[in-house]
């Protein structure tokens, strides 16, 4: 993510000293980790639990999809330590990875966007990858996480992986012709999305993330004809608890966004919890240091317990 230029005191410079923040800890390495996919990218991180997230018994499990606007250069270490934040908290965590922008992205476009950033997402990789590790996720926590509670599973996602997740939770809801389409809701406890892209259409007006939502799905006509297999907005209800958690200073991805998805879930009949947090942007949520992440890890709990 690249840092934000202004003087002090701005939105943005607040925003460039969260991201730092953020950023500033040592990477978590993982307790065990293991393939979903014969691809470099398509493995999962495991966190095995240290403490108590709850009244007792077996941890529950949180399922963690990093953002990074969907870009390549952005993977699951940077989330690392949030991760092994939830583990201290006493859940047991498996970390995603999934393919990002780059080899031509599959939105029609070159490896950079026009400001000479990488491009955002793959059409359908990056999609194909979520919807297979969510698939294979049960009988790896069973390998991987002995002792963890699977039918108190949480999902979670920051940013583009807050989309990731809200979307992973609504593949039942999927277009009938849609590949990653599933016959029954996911078995989740809840999704806590974190400053989610949750509403693409009200993203790309924005401009959020550098037109990310944009280069993830292509330009017209093909951001039309793929919003209805990728936006969570479009994806509704669900009938799973939804909870998101945003920052009300957040320069990134602005509560607008967060907003219009909970006006969309209004609208389909479906009532979808907002924690606004006061003076808190984008990076303090996943950030072990910021009292944002506390919350965080409490909005978890809620819907695992």
């Amino acid at each position: 993510m690249p840092d934000a230029a202004a003087e002090p005191g701005t939105a943005a410079a607040r925003d460039a000293a969260e991201e730092k923040s953020a950023f500033s800890h040592p990477a978590v390495d993982p307790d065990d980790s293991a393939a979903y996919g014969e691809l470099p990218d398509q493995v999962v991180d495991f966190y095995a639990p240290r403490g108590t997230a709850g009244p007792g018994g077996a941890a529950p499990v949180v399922v963690v999809l990093h953002g990074g606007s969907w870009r390549a250069p952005y993977d699951r270490r940077h989330i690392s330590p949030f991760a092994g934040f939830l583990a201290h908290r006493g859940f047991a965590v498996a970390s995603v990875e999934y393919r990002r922008g780059a080899e031509g992205s599959g939105a029609g476009g070159s490896g950079t966007g026009t400001s000479g950033e990488p491009v955002a997402g793959r059409w359908p990789d990056t999609f194909d990858d979520v919807a297979a590790a969510l698939d294979a996720l049960p009988e790896l926590v069973r390998r991987h996480l002995p002792g963890a509670d699977a039918r108190r599973t949480v999902l979670t996602g920051h940013s583009a992986g807050g989309h990731l997740a809200l979307w992973a939770a609504a593949r039942h809801v999927l277009p009938a012709d849609a590949p990653w389409r599933t016959d029954r809701p996911a078995p989740l406890r809840g999704v806590v999305a974190l400053a989610p892209i949750a509403d693409l259409e009200a993203a790309d007006k924005l401009g959020v993330c550098g037109d990310a939502a944009r280069q993830l799905l292509g330009a017209e006509p093909l951001f039309a004809e793929r919003q209805p297999y990728a936006d969570p907005a479009l994806l509704l209800p669900t009938g799973i608890a939804t909870t998101l958690v945003q920052g009300r200073a957040d320069v990134d991805v602005p509560p607008a966004v967060a907003d219009a998805y909970a006006d969309a879930a209004a609208k389909a009949g479906e009532v979808v919890g907002v924690t606004l947090l006061e003076d808190v942007g984008h990076f303090p949520l996943i950030d072990p240091a910021a009292d944002a992440c506390a919350v965080v890890a409490e909005e978890i709990a809620q819907l695992a317990w």
